[in-house]
């Protein structure tokens, strides 16, 4: 059997490009491996790193004269749009911590006003307390004002009986004389008659 090879072009294509590459290495590094390249690619960097500066400021003062945003705007922009987001987040988390404790304010304020509706009621409760008190105590006065009229008239009428018992005991006293009297008397007038 006999070997055929087929003819394949993309691997004669590597290998040429294989070749091509290595020989422009070579010759890259033969013109990069020496001082004067050095220095003459470094004036150039330098050159062009000027060059870029005034093209930069030129564009600068074309953009300002023309009113055109710079690439240092739309950047500053783009930091102020962030810190702007970053502060509307914030601010709408402090919003969220105001909502929340208005919502418990509200819900202290409805237990107050409950609260200070029963002490409302108890208030009126105690004052429509406090006025029968009152009234009570009025009553209680007059009663009192009562009493001590009538603990007067008791101990005049007292004092009266103890003058109708000492004025009892005279007409006892008055009358057992009388009658001692009247039977002397009598007996003055039996002894005179029997005389």
């Amino acid at each position: 059997m006999s070997r055929n090879k087929t003819y394949d072009p993309y691997d004669t294509f590597k290998k040429y490009s294989d070749q091509w590459e290595k020989q422009i290495n070579d010759m890259i590094h033969l013109w990069t491996n020496n001082r004067e390249f050095v220095q003459f690619s470094r004036m150039n960097s330098d050159a062009h790193a000027r060059f870029l500066e005034m093209l930069r400021k030129n564009q600068e003062l074309l953009a300002s004269q023309l009113n055109f945003p710079t690439k240092s705007d739309v950047a500053n922009i783009a930091k102020l749009s962030l810190q702007t987001e970053e502060k509307i987040d914030s601010l709408e988390e402090q919003i969220w911590k105001l909502q929340d404790s208005v919502d418990s304010s509200n819900k202290e304020i409805e237990s107050i006003v409950d609260v200070s509706s029963d002490i409302i009621k108890l208030t009126k409760r105690l004052k429509t307390e406090l006025t029968k008190t009152k009234k009570e105590l009025a009553e209680t006065k007059e009663m009192r004002s009562e009493l001590q009229e009538v603990k007067g008239e008791l101990a005049d009428i007292h004092s009266l009986k103890e003058e109708i018992a000492i004025l009892k005991e005279l007409m006892i006293t008055t009358n057992d004389v009388e009658a001692e009297e009247k039977q002397e008397q009598q007996r003055e007038l039996a002894l005179t008659n029997s005389k």
